[in-house]
């Protein structure tokens, strides 16, 4: 078959043992028909051949986003943005102007929030100086907390409180009002829906459908949102994608992207299975993975949430966070109710992925996955722990023991990329510091790493996080964490492919497996590691098609 497409005079990094090492690639019909030489690929064109000249860049698979929120990320694209910002007068002229630009809007919404924009704990007082007759509120930059204002508080019946479920919480003052801070997902949800997001928050925070069903013109405004998040993605070079928050109405509005050639790449939707669910809830998750399950479109995943958040001091820790006497945040789902539901989404043949943050949460969530395994045998599971960003010594090689993937996010490391290295470093401990978002320990103890952004968390830019991996600091006390460039490559292609199950289609550049490329604006072996960040995406291929040029 004559190639529609070649990519030639590339430093072409294949991802695959056999044949690790190329100058060209040739595609047709969607997939990789031959890898070589310059002088084999380039005789294979014909008249009707596109010929790209990739000038000497690296050439790779298709970056693989282990762990990623598309359509929060899509809807939150056209929200104020605060990073980089710090103090009032900051925060008020941001707010002020993007109010001014925005007369319509419901809520003023932003995103990139942190726990020391303030010199003090931010409520709702800091935020009604900076704009009181409008809602306004700020996400934190790791999702787990909003903080809002009295008019956002009052329209979304939160002032005087409200009853929430275990591990979410409407903080309250000591005058019995709501402080403006909230924490976690069913907390802040009233606050969401002042925006009309509610649709697309609630994959994330309680797992169930809308209600009543959109109608055709509320799921195209949705779909809309997915397709701006879709093309981020395309600019930064990802071809697949996990995304970690989920319902059938995600995968519906995907389907009906699906089938107007609007989907430019794989994406993997879970269920999300809550603490207050019953086991025949299952039911849906297999529904789901029955009903979606091609090349392009799948679930096949139950996602849980283990924990919070380590600045919130919500992560579930093993010890008594310091400074906090008798307080380590209790799991969401307690041990035994978890080796329940473990051992019966495994039975049904789903893989598992669990958030699990604090050493304590990562504990109960591999405790499950073992018991797993002793109940049903052992199979080809790949279950997933999402984070691990503290985590007991003696738990370090039970990863590699179970088979269990670590989806970690070196740029969530603090001082690594976007987020400082304190009040987190603090609110963990110094004595611990040696446990923290560790990469390389966990490799070596023969856990299958998978990198990725959790954006809108972070950055999506996969070339600002290889770059964060490879030059993240060394914490006081610590082993360097940084792993080699070959297998940072790895853990954001074929090491996240195979973490996903779609090692068979995707993650390495051979015959037969997909067209997923991405060719980048240089040779990437050849820049410092510090100069990768500055990199771009040259050109983004999906199946064949071009999704991106830059």
């Amino acid at each position: 078959m004559t190639p529609e497409m070649i990519l030639t005079n590339a430093r072409v990094l294949t991802m695959d043992p056999a044949r690790p090492r190329a100058e060209a690639v040739a595609v047709a019909a969607g997939r990789i028909a031959s890898v070589g030489s310059r002088a084999e690929i380039e005789a294979l064109a014909g008249p009707a051949t596109e010929v790209i000249d990739c000038n000497g860049a690296t050439l790779l698979p298709g970056f693989v986003e282990s762990h990623l929120h598309l359509v929060l990320g899509g809807a939150e694209l056209a929200h104020l943005h605060l990073h980089g910002l710090d103090g009032e007068a900051a925060l008020t002229r941001a707010f002020r102007d993007f109010a001014a630009k925005h007369p319509d809007r419901p809520l003023l919404m932003a995103q990139g929030g942190h726990y020391a924009m303030l010199d003090h704990p931010m409520t709702r007082h800091d935020l009604d100086r900076i704009l009181a007759d409008r809602p306004l509120a700020i996400t934190s930059h790791d999702h787990h907390t909003v903080w809002a204002n009295t008019a956002a508080l009052r329209a979304a019946g939160l002032l005087h409180g409200a009853s929430m479920p275990h591990g979410h919480e409407v903080v309250m003052g000591p005058d019995g009002t709501a402080t403006g801070e909230l924490r976690e997902f069913e907390a802040f949800a009233p606050v969401i829906a002042l925006g009309g997001e509610a649709r697309l928050n609630l994959g994330i925070a309680t797992g169930g459908e809308p209600s009543p069903w959109p109608s055709e013109t509320e799921q195209a405004i949705d779909r809309a949102k997915v397709t701006r998040g879709l093309a981020h993605a395309a600019r930064h070079g990802v071809t697949a994608m996990v995304n970690m928050d989920g319902n059938r109405y995600t995968l519906e509005l995907l389907r009906g992207l699906q089938k107007e050639g609007g989907l430019t790449a794989r994406v993997k939707v879970p269920f999300h299975f809550k603490p207050h669910m019953a086991l025949s809830e299952l039911d849906r998750a297999d529904a789901m993975s029955r009903d979606f399950d091609d090349d392009w479109l799948s679930c096949r995943f139950v996602k849980m949430f283990m924990d919070g958040v380590v600045d919130s001091r919500t992560a579930c820790m093993l010890n008594d966070y310091p400074g906090h006497p008798g307080h380590r945040a209790e799991p969401l789902f307690p041990p035994a109710r978890f080796n329940e539901i473990a051992t019966e989404i495994d039975r049904r043949g789903h893989q598992i992925a669990v958030h699990a943050i604090g050493d304590g949460a990562v504990r109960t969530t591999i405790d499950g996955y073992e018991a797993a395994r002793e109940a049903n045998g052992r199979r080809d599971s790949r279950h997933r722990i999402e984070h691990i960003e503290l985590i007991d010594r003696a738990d370090v090689p039970r990863l590699g023991a179970l088979g269990i993937t670590a989806s970690v996010q070196p740029v969530h490391a603090p001082g690594a990329m976007d987020f400082d290295m304190f009040p987190t470093l603090d609110v963990i401990g110094r004595n611990r510091w040696a446990d923290a978002y560790l990469c390389r320990d966990l490799a070596a103890a023969g856990a299958h790493l998978a990198f990725a952004s959790d954006w809108p968390v972070t950055d999506i830019s996969v070339l600002r996080g290889i770059g964060a991996a490879l030059t993240r600091p060394t914490y006081e006390g610590a082993a360097d964490q940084r792993v080699p460039l070959m297998e940072v490559l790895r853990a954001y292609t074929a090491a996240g492919a195979w973490a996903a199950h779609m090692d068979r289609l995707s993650g390495t550049l051979k015959p037969g497996l997909a067209a997923d490329i991405v060719v980048l604006s240089g040779d990437i072996e050849a820049v410092a590691p510090a100069e990768i960040s500055g990199m771009a995406v040259a050109l983004t291929v999906c199946g064949g098609r071009v999704t991106h040029r830059g």
